[in-house]
């Protein structure tokens, strides 16, 4: 009689102890725990998968989806937490409604993605906002009733590489506004015009690119330039190489030049196409398109104009006729430090994704 009363008692302390799936969701503990190496998870940018059950990326715009059965679903999320005070911002996006902005508080951190929701099947997106610069992140694993395969990510393929513009710099005042804050603290990737172009065009997008930077020259003191850093894993100088064989994008966009400002016109044609020569060895049969800047000045604008028509015809008399100029209508401002806002971001993926609607014939 004793052992069954042992048994009884022990059963009970069991259950008490087990927490509901609800009280899971509200509390972050591993309850339905779904670990970063699961099949069903959908990893699209530069990834270190060096650590399977963290796997680690710093570009801005890298993105997670998965296919979730449920009312909720949470995330475990480490940050690099570079310096002790950088935190990043995710944009946190389900099925198909408005995109939430969420930034880390720490290291390592618990976070409610979705709650509430009907029942049945839901898709979350988890994209960084912030750049390389600003540190890692490092997937640990999502909490809820269960992962189910993923639908195909879409054929098409796009990367964009360019500076802070193409990184999202500056562009979404919703949280903290210009001035305030820490200088990335107005960073949306998500929202950027690379990311807009390819939702619209339904491709898949990698962003390269850097606050800064330019082909030849960057600004703020920095002595690295975009072809130095735009094929490693981190977007750091020295940085590990990225195997670009797994992913090779129908489409590169190249948006540099504002940093650079003008230059003797040799010297960056000269280093643009060196620049364009190794994309191509990278990429060969890619469709490049060299793009003017945004927010160039009448004088860089019709600089950069001139040059990138040059770089064009020459790509052509030297045998590779994929390379093409697009130029912005005008440019855009509004958001901080004289980068395109949220508005100029979409009106710039309008341009660029019709565009590329014709080139591609998509």
């Amino acid at each position: 009689m004793k052992k069954w009363t042992v048994i009884v008692l022990c059963m009970i302390e069991l259950f008490c102890l087990s927490p509901s799936s609800n009280s899971q969701a509200s509390n972050g503990s591993m309850h339905n725990f779904i670990p970063a190496n699961n099949k069903d998870i959908q990893y699209i940018g530069r990834m270190d998968f060096s650590n399977p059950l963290a796997p680690k990326f710093w570009a801005p715009g890298a993105y997670i989806k998965a296919k979730f059965r449920g009312t909720y679903c949470n995330a475990v999320i480490k940050d690099q937490h570079q310096y002790g005070n950088n935190n990043n911002y995710l944009e946190i996006r389900i099925d198909h409604g408005t995109p939430t902005r969420i930034q880390t508080t720490g290291t390592t951190n618990d976070i409610s993605l979705a709650k509430n929701l009907s029942p049945g099947v839901h898709t979350v997106t988890i994209c960084k906002d912030t750049e390389a610069s600003i540190g890692y992140i490092e997937f640990i694993g999502f909490q809820c009733d269960g992962l189910l395969p993923p639908g195909k990510e879409p054929k098409r393929k796009i990367e964009f590489i360019g500076d802070s513009i193409t990184c999202g710099f500056g562009d979404d005042t919703s949280k903290v506004p210009c001035g305030k804050g820490q200088w990335y603290d107005q960073h949306n990737a998500y929202l950027s015009y690379g990311p807009i172009t390819a939702r619209a065009l339904d491709a898949q997008w990698h962003i390269t690119a850097y606050s800064g930077i330019g082909l030849i020259h960057s600004c703020c003191n920095m002595t690295f330039t975009m072809p130095e850093l735009w094929d490693t894993v981190n977007l750091q100088l020295n940085g590990p190489i990225y195997n670009v064989k797994e992913y090779q994008p129908d489409v590169v966009t190249i948006c540099l030049g504002e940093n650079d400002g003008i230059q003797p016109e040799e010297e960056f044609v000269g280093s643009y196409i060196r620049f364009i020569s190794n994309l191509r060895k990278a990429y060969p049969k890619a469709e490049i398109v060299c793009l003017t800047s945004p927010m160039a000045w009448p004088a860089l604008n019709t600089a950069l104009q001139k040059d990138l028509t040059i770089i064009v015809n020459r790509c052509h008399s030297l045998g590779d006729n994929r390379v093409h100029k697009f130029f912005f209508t005008q440019d855009w401002g509004g958001g901080c430090g004289g980068h395109p806002d949220l508005a100029g971001q979409r009106a710039m993926a309008n341009e660029v994704t019709a565009y590329l609607k014709k080139l591609m014939h998509w």
